[in-house]
């Protein structure tokens, strides 16, 4: 019998003083048997850098030919495509030819500067690539949130993401590996 994916209802106020956003949203975040905590928060992460009433989770893991987040315009184009991990160049060339804007957002602490310093250089032909790097500090320290229902007030200001609760609140900082056009 398969393992069914676990289901988290997430209520997120977003602070963005970097856009100027400044929205409540109700997500449900349905993290795969085969997902870790810290992975599953790192792309409510992607989600509270990217908000906008269009993005959306999509099938995601379970969907060769989608990204796990995306936003899409009325007629179907994908404005933004959202990848996680350390991905290699044939995925990435995909996305970057089906949407606007790519964003990665790897993770895995003392491996990331390994991958990137093998995939920089191919990576820099993408004009509309922006690739981030989440730190482990960060990834465990968003853990502290993790339960099936979250409220969190979400602050961004200067770069800096502040998530907090009733009684936990974490800063983290990502940091851009490599810019795109669209920044």
């Amino acid at each position: 019998m398969a393992l069914k994916a676990t289901v988290f209802k997430v209520n997120l106020q977003i602070a963005d003083m970097d856009r100027g956003y400044y929205q409540d949203h109700q997500l449900t975040l349905a993290q795969h048997p085969s997902e870790t905590d810290g992975r599953m928060m790192i792309r409510l992460l992607a989600f509270i850098i990217n908000a906008s009433e269009s993005l959306s989770f999509s099938k995601g893991l379970c969907v060769d030919d989608e990204p796990e987040l995306w936003d899409k315009d009325l007629s179907g184009v994908i404005d933004l495509w959202v990848e996680f991990g350390q991905s290699d160049e044939k995925w990435l060339r995909k996305a970057c030819g089906r949407a606007k804007r790519v964003q990665l957002f790897a993770y895995g602490g003392r491996s990331v500067p390994i991958w990137w310093k093998q995939h920089e250089a191919v990576f820099e032909r993408y004009q509309n690539l922006k690739v981030w790097n989440i730190d482990e500090a960060s990834v465990e320290a968003m853990q502290v949130f993790v339960a099936r229902t979250m409220a969190l007030q979400v602050s961004i200001s200067e770069g800096q993401i502040w998530l907090s609760d009733a009684s936990n609140s974490v800063l983290v900082e990502p940091q851009v590996l490599k810019a795109a056009e669209f920044d």
